[in-house]
């Protein structure tokens, strides 16, 4: 039954750049419907692990997602079970809001690569859920970084995926927006059944929306489980060479920079 709940598993994967491994033989069980926290110090792999599971970048070892080899799949069937936030996305300078979100269809159109009634009709859909609505004919370029993480995100949810990978979806966003996003990626999670990998940069934010956690370490995964097993006083001194309090309201966890 235990294996019934883990919708991907990974095993040994491993990315090199120049014969230097940025992922080390990382092996995790993800379960369905969870939001995975990968978190640790800068350059220690969480971009690279996540851009491996998209297809982004060729990698070695076994990604089975729901008991089938993501590296068999084409790019096209791939793009249709996983769907990834960079962290810095590429957006046409003078595209709308619309048509922005529409190239999360992409991988579903015909040979002609144009969208259907009902590729639009499900785009105004998301759009109109995520509130964004009223700009839906403002070029993307030109809004607020709240807005604008909005609608990268719909433009994923669009593409219908049933597994999220976000990387560092909060990045250069207010406390508020920060909020603001997250509670919406959770709802969707919540309502379409999604599977969340998400890198964190703020420990509290990880720890408050992941329901599990994998800590990286020079590339290598160095610990796995719950946010209360993985964030410690202890660790994060020992990892970050931070010294922190921690501060339980009861699931969450609250990260406090100490001064010495």
């Amino acid at each position: 039954m235990q294996q019934d709940l883990n919708i991907l598993q990974i095993d040994n994967l491993s990315k090199y750049f120049g014969g230097l491994a940025a992922v080390s033989n990382c092996s995790l069980k993800v379960k369905r419907g969870s939001i995975t926290g990968i978190i640790g110090p800068n350059g220690s792999g969480k971009s690279s692990f996540l851009r491996a599971i998209a297809g982004l970048v060729e990698s070695q070892g076994s990604m089975r997602f729901q008991g089938e080899e993501l590296k068999s799949l084409t790019p096209r069937m791939r793009a249709q079970i996983i769907s990834i936030v960079p962290q810095i996305p590429i957006i046409p300078p003078r595209v709308r809001v619309l048509d922005y979100v529409l190239l999360g269809r992409t991988p579903y159109l015909g040979r002609g690569y144009q969208p259907t009634k009902e590729d639009v009709n499900l785009s105004a859909s998301v759009i109109s859920d995520l509130d964004l609505g009223k700009v839906a004919n403002r070029f993307v370029t030109e809004m607020s970084g709240g807005e604008r993480q909005r609608v990268i995100i719909a433009r994923a949810l669009v593409q219908q995926p049933k597994l999220l990978l976000l990387d560092e979806p909060t990045t250069a966003l207010d406390l508020g927006h920060q909020q603001e996003v997250l509670e919406l990626v959770d709802l969707q999670r919540k309502n379409l059944g999604l599977t969340v990998l998400s890198a964190f940069h703020d420990l509290t934010l990880a720890s408050q929306y992941g329901t599990s956690m994998a800590l990286f370490v020079n590339g290598e995964i160095a610990r796995s489980g719950n946010p209360t097993e993985i964030i410690t006083e202890e660790s994060l001194k020992e990892i970050y060479g931070a010294n922190v309090l921690i501060h339980k309201e009861g699931a969450a966890i609250n990260v406090l920079p100490k001064r010495q």
